[in-house]
């Protein structure tokens, strides 16, 4: 069963540490980027999201925002996935993000999405 409370490691080193899922399945955390990132001046940041009913899908779904914690700028990444779990029981999250930055003007939007 996957359940995403507790923490992991991505293949980057980053990590992100989940709280306890609540009756909705919606949850709480915080993310830390690895060196990999490239970003020293990235904090560890509040991440929120939620993930599907374990009852009714054994390897669910899930997504979660990070509201990134800069001095100079302001960034939001969406992280949307599964869980999966293999024959030995052992749970890995698969799953695609996208970072957005805050732009200056309508004119400039097209680069703030990554």
């Amino acid at each position: 069963q996957c359940l995403l409370s507790g923490s992991w490691r991505s293949d980057t080193s980053c990590q992100m540490v989940v709280s306890t899922l609540d009756k909705d399945n919606r949850f709480s955390g915080f993310y830390q980027p690895g060196p990999a990132a490239g970003y020293p001046e990235l904090l560890t940041s509040p991440l929120e999201g939620s993930q599907q009913d374990t009852e009714l899908v054994p390897q669910p779904t899930f997504s979660f925002t990070v509201n990134w914690k800069l001095q100079e700028t302001a960034w939001t990444s969406v992280f949307l996935g599964q869980c999966y779990v293999d024959p030995e029981g052992e749970e890995t999250l698969h799953a695609l993000w996208l970072l957005r930055e805050a732009a200056d003007s309508p004119a400039e939007d097209w680069k703030g999405t990554r």
